[in-house]
């Protein structure tokens, strides 16, 4: 598995990758990834790693796992490429952001530029097979997650965090 992230991720996460259990993850991802059809794309899987350096971390959004129809995930919780329809999530994302701020959102659901501002946007589990949600829980994902979010809670300070979703709101 490729894990394409920023060097401050990797300082942190370096122990974390050589695990017992990040070892089975990674194989069974690479089986999931040869046998069916997954998402995001392999090189995408990290993106919110590489996109979001550790240092300038200030929000984390939680969510569930990627998008499960194609086109969709691209390695960042509640995000769509350019040019790919607004997800009702993500709309209703932004329809609070509206209602809370009186900030108008854009027609994109790309939220890349969100990441390069400091907002992680991390799922729970990062992988997913096409058409079924929630396929790739219990995996070891959320093994995973849990170390970023208490590595970033004890080694951080004036962070935020917004859990959506239900698999998001039992991390806290």
């Amino acid at each position: 598995m490729q894990t394409n992230i920023d060097p401050t991720w990797y300082t942190i996460l370096k122990d974390e990758l050589n695990e017992e259990y990040f070892q089975k993850l990674t194989q069974k991802i690479n089986l999931a990834y040869k046998n069916h059809s997954v998402f995001p794309t392999r090189e995408n899987i990290f993106n919110a790693f590489r996109l979001c350096p550790f240092d300038e971390v200030r929000v984390v959004i939680l969510g569930q796992d990627p998008y499960h129809a194609p086109g969709q995930a691209h390695g960042l919780a509640f995000s769509v490429p350019d040019g790919v329809k607004i997800p009702p999530s993500l709309r209703n994302i932004y329809k609070e952001i509206n209602a809370d701020l009186g900030v108008k959102t854009t027609e994109s659901g790309n939220l890349e530029h969100w990441a390069k501002q400091g907002v992680l946007l991390l799922n729970t589990t990062l992988t997913v097979e096409a058409g079924q949600a929630g396929s790739h829980q219990g995996l070891g994902w959320e093994t995973f997650t849990d170390t970023i979010i208490k590595r970033i809670s004890y080694e951080k300070t004036h962070i935020v965090f917004l859990l959506w979703g239900a698999s998001a709101i039992k991390k806290s």
